[in-house]
């Protein structure tokens, strides 16, 4: 076989092995990444409020391992998101081009 002949059965294979990943990726992207609609307003009122609250009364101390790790994971993400903007807004790794 010719190495053209292999490579394009290399890409062929490679192509149909990613085709179910790549649609997981589309769907996922689809769902999560779409802005909030009008109808989600008062749940994420409702959301801070009962954050408002939970730090008020202390509420926060009564979260059980579990939860308190996944809200350190989700704010984690929200800062490598936040960072990950700046670096592509400012377009540098480290500093503004001033």
């Amino acid at each position: 076989m010719s190495a053209i002949t292999k490579t394009v059965q290399l890409c062929k294979t490679a192509v149909g092995a990613s085709k179910p990943v790549l649609h997981k990726i589309q769907y996922y992207g689809k769902v999560e990444l779409v802005p909030p609609k009008i109808s989600d307003i008062p749940a994420i009122r409702d959301g801070i409020t009962k954050l408002i609250h939970s730090a008020k009364t202390g509420g926060y101390r009564n979260v059980t391992v579990r939860e308190a790790w996944l809200n350190t994971l989700v704010t984690v993400e929200v800062l490598c998101w936040f960072f990950v903007g700046e670096c592509i807004g400012k377009r540098h790794i480290v500093g503004y081009n001033v």
